[in-house]
């Protein structure tokens, strides 16, 4: 977090990562070069360029996609998804040098304009074998560049969160033009079956990594907390939490998150401010509530992030009862202190 907005600075662990993702680009491309001097001798430079980089950034969107889901399913994952942005970026920059050497091979060398010929040149819409696959990639292209250009808070924070995020979910129809893209290409210039088996076999993977994560939090939304006292939800026992962490529970809509700190158990609404993160999948870093996403805090026992930062999410009434841990989904007004509950 930052109190303003100021260029990024990389700490050891962002080199590491940084530096890893360079790494395995550098090792996929020159493999790729490898093999295809190997088993194709009279390849040419435009083409293995076009190859290589088209395979690794369609590669890198397959990765992109699941962490998000991944991350739902398994702590571990978290790191990825804090840095995601700089292989989103890494990735636009691959699908970039494709995309404009792809042009340039086959747009540029006749009296049209190559942008003008790249939608006028094959016009068969209404032909599978022969349909202009060409412009699809470019208009996954054009989201995936305004993604970029729009990934600085900066551009959060005066779009909003919730124009910012709308914005960002595009990514999933630039994979289907991508999909589209690829399959319909292989149709009109590959004879051998891997490059449909590999791009269906990630599909397959996108879809149910996400049905499984999608499946997890809805069936936690549907839990039924029957047993209920004076507006209050009887929802686990005292003994089921952990010091510096969070169980997330779902009342009549509310997501609550209730941490343990210090002996004592606080209520807040699970959605930060941020980008919409689960705040209660996070833990308590010096004494403040910390999103897994992207480092943002709150205080425990108020909802306020910490001066300078004027961030506040709702919080929630806790009571414990001989080892049992009651919740009133009402909210108080964001950033509405509340003393919280004393685990006996």
């Amino acid at each position: 977090m930052s109190a303003g907005y100021a260029a990024v600075g990389w700490n050891r662990q962002k080199k590491i990562y940084d530096w890893f993702i360079f790494g395995f680009c550098v090792l996929y491309l020159l493999t790729f070069v490898i093999l295809t001097a190997v088993f194709n001798p009279d390849y040419t430079f435009e083409t293995v360029l076009i190859r290589s980089t088209s395979t690794l950034a369609v590669l890198l969107l397959h990765i992109i996609l699941s962490i998000g889901p991944l991350a739902r399913l398994n702590r571990k994952f978290l790191p990825l998804l804090y840095n995601r942005r700089h292989l989103g970026v890494t990735m636009f920059c691959i699908a970039a040098v494709h995309g404009v050497f792809s042009i340039m091979q086959f747009h540029t060398l006749g009296n049209v304009n190559p942008l003008v010929s790249l939608f006028t040149s094959n016009t068969n819409f209404n032909s599978i074998a022969d349909f202009p696959f060409q412009a699809l990639g470019f208009f996954a292209l054009i989201i995936f560049f305004l993604m970029v250009i729009t990934s600085h808070d900066f551009w959060l924070h005066n779009l909003s969160p919730k124009v910012w995020k709308t914005l960002h979910m595009f990514v999933y129809l630039a994979y289907l033009l991508i999909l589209m893209h690829v399959m319909l290409g292989v149709i009109q210039y590959e004879t051998h079956p891997v490059f449909v088996i590999l791009i269906s076999l990630g599909a397959v993977w996108l879809i149910t990594l996400h049905l499984i994560a999608g499946t997890r939090e809805v069936r936690k939304d549907n839990l039924d907390y029957k047993l209920k006292q004076d507006g209050f939800h009887f929802v686990c026992n005292t003994d089921e939490f952990e010091e510096g962490r969070a169980k997330i529970f779902c009342i009549d809509k509310e997501r609550i998150a209730v941490y343990k700190h210090e002996n004592r158990l606080y209520a807040l609404n699970n959605v930060c401010k941020h980008q919409g993160g689960p705040i209660g999948e996070g833990k308590i870093v010096d004494g403040c509530i910390t999103c897994p996403w992207h480092g943002f805090q709150y205080l425990p026992k108020n909802g306020q992030s910490p001066p300078p930062f004027k961030e506040m999410v709702n919080t929630y009434d806790v009571k414990v009862n001989e080892g049992k841990v009651w919740l009133n989904p009402t909210p108080y007004p964001e950033g509405t202190e509340r003393a919280g509950a004393i685990i006996n």
